[in-house]
């Protein structure tokens, strides 16, 4: 299945998978192209701009003096010797898989596929989504996979922000349709990536991504359950995780917090709940995790409600600062951030809400904006009650502790004050 190729990749789907993947073949020397629908991120990447968090602009300049461009035509896929996909993958307003933009890249592809080209889905999905859905669809111009060209399933394992861990130091499993294609899939990552590992096939490869997410999210929900009743108790949780974190073996600490975000632990497990529930199965483990972590949001709002009776003032109409909105902490990114279902509540029962996130310039509840404090810690000093919801680096948590009029920190990063309470 050689040929000669005048591209030796196609990254279709420039988002915070795919850019950093372009970013690190480019590095590795490979010549590569990168696809995106998007007009303003194809002119702003060909312009040395960088959107995602984790790329800067002075990279994304580094990538194009190394080759690569950004375009946003699928018949530079014809000229390639290997495709990753690297498309989101949603959920519907049902809370069902959305595979459209993975079948919208896979149409590209196949009316563009050539002999000898590798196709690498990265793109989370639910087991039996590359054998059942890509394949057929890239077969259907009569080129056989395993035969004329080669497809894989490897699943994106980067963590926006992680000042240890990237792409290229962080294990990459692949696993192809057939023996050959795990070897191909596996060849085109060595390029650049220091460790891959072969799953025995493309389920095996897709169920690697959801058994880390559920795995996650399960214990995130076990300490999110335990906060809700350790202080009725007498229970310092935080101090309770600390300790049994000495344990060398069998455990791995897991923190509460106002709820999940991102795209990977709230959207995931819910692709594997739907593939079990196909067979007629109920999977309790990670619908009662779902439940649980939706529910903490509104938790957070009652412990804040608490917070203001003890100073004998009721949510309507007390002023509430809320730190940090994004998803993780120094990162932009907002995807299903509970920060917004916990504005939501407060702005229901009456609360007068500002916020401060050094890196959102602008933030929407319901569509309506909401004020922006320009000195947090003068803000703090005003609110009644101050919820610290993402500890981005910008944050002095001493300082901040020291001047809030209450401060009520939902991820445990504040030290011992008298004002301060922790989820």
């Amino acid at each position: 299945m050689s040929r000669s190729s005048t591209v030796d990749l196609v990254v279709v789907g420039l988002g915070y998978v795919g850019l950093p993947l372009a970013r690190s073949a480019a590095a590795a020397g490979l010549k590569v192209v990168g696809l995106d629908r998007s007009r303003r991120v194809v002119e702003g990447l060909n312009a040395g701009r960088s959107h995602v968090d984790d790329i800067s602009d002075a990279e994304v300049r580094a990538m194009r003096e190394q080759g690569f461009e950004a375009v946003d035509r699928a018949d530079v896929i014809a000229g390639a010797a290997a495709v990753v996909v690297c498309v989101p993958t949603p959920l519907t307003e049902h809370g069902a898989p959305d595979l459209g933009a993975v079948h919208a890249a896979v149409d590209d592809i196949a009316a563009h596929l050539t002999a000898g080209t590798l196709v690498v889905l990265e793109s989370t999905t639910y087991p039996g989504t590359t054998d059942e859905v890509v394949r057929p669809r890239l077969e259907a111009g009569g080129l056989r996979v395993g035969i004329d060209f080669h497809l894989a399933f490897s699943p994106e394992r980067i963590d926006p922000g992680n000042p240890s861990f990237g792409l290229e130091n962080t294990p990459k499993v692949v696993g192809g349709i057939t023996a050959d294609c795990t070897k191909a899939a596996r060849a085109l990552y060595e390029r650049f990536v220091n460790r891959v590992v072969e799953a025995r096939g493309t389920r095996e490869a897709e169920m690697a991504k959801l058994l880390e997410n559920t795995y996650r999210h399960v214990n995130i929900a076990l300490v999110n359950e335990m906060s809700m009743f350790c202080r009725e108790i007498g229970v310092d949780l935080w101090d309770a995780i600390r300790c049994a974190s000495t344990k060398p073996f069998g455990f791995a600490p897991f923190y509460p917090g106002p709820g999940v975000g991102g795209h990977c632990i709230p959207i995931d497990p819910n692709y594997l709940s739907y593939k079990v529930r196909s067979l007629g199965i109920p999977f309790r483990f990670v619908e009662l995790a779902q439940e649980i972590n939706q529910r903490m949001p509104v938790h957070v709002v009652n412990r804040a409600a608490d917070l203001l009776n003890d100073q004998g003032k009721a949510v309507r109409g007390s002023r509430v600062l809320l730190l940090g909105v994004t998803y993780k902490p120094d990162i932009s990114d907002q995807r299903e951030s509970p920060a917004l279902a916990v504005a939501e509540n407060l702005l229901a029962r009456g609360a007068e809400l500002l916020y401060f996130d050094p890196r959102v310039e602008d933030w929407r509840v319901a569509g309506a904006p909401v004020e922006r404090a320009e000195d947090y810690l003068a803000a703090a000093e005003a609110a009644d009650l101050t919820i610290l919801l993402q500890p981005h680096r910008e944050i002095d948590l001493d300082e901040l502790a020291d001047r809030a009029r209450a401060l009520f920190d939902t991820r445990g990063k504040s030290a011992d004050h008298p004002r301060v309470v922790k989820l």
